[in-house]
């Protein structure tokens, strides 16, 4: 929240900007979620959570990512569709395919919407990609 808050007093914003903070679910306790989504929404930006990491949004890429249990889970299953995955150099091109289902997905899994975070497995991620769009 700090760097947001930081990047736009530096850079500002104009007229259609919107901020997004980007966060795993693995990171935080739940007083703490609470904490950015209450701060985020006092100063108008918006909030991307996936449970239990950001991994599980692109695997929402290739699978509908059942059955992952924990973060361990998230990553190994990863691996089946993107091998050589560091999360420093994501491999683009593989994921491109897979951006209308994994929207699908995230979507399915986010019913009813939350407003906040996703209690369960899940992604906000989706909010943001369909916001590029």
């Amino acid at each position: 929240m700090k760097r947001a808050e930081g990047f736009v007093r530096e850079k500002g914003l104009r007229k259609n900007d919107e901020v997004w903070l980007v966060i795993d679910r693995d990171l935080w306790t739940e007083e703490q979620l609470a904490k950015v989504f209450l701060g985020c929404k006092s100063a108008g930006y918006n909030l991307a959570v996936s449970n239990p990491k950001f991994e599980y949004w692109l695997l929402l890429h290739f699978e509908d990512g059942r059955g992952v249990s924990c973060s361990r889970d998230c990553t190994e299953r990863l691996l089946r569709f993107l091998p050589n995955f560091e999360k420093a150099h994501l491999e683009i091109q593989k994921l491109q395919t897979g951006i209308d289902d994994a929207i699908r997905r995230a979507e399915e899994k986010d019913m009813p919407p939350c407003e906040d975070w996703p209690r369960r497995n899940g992604s906000t991620a989706y909010r943001l990609v369909k916001k590029l769009r």
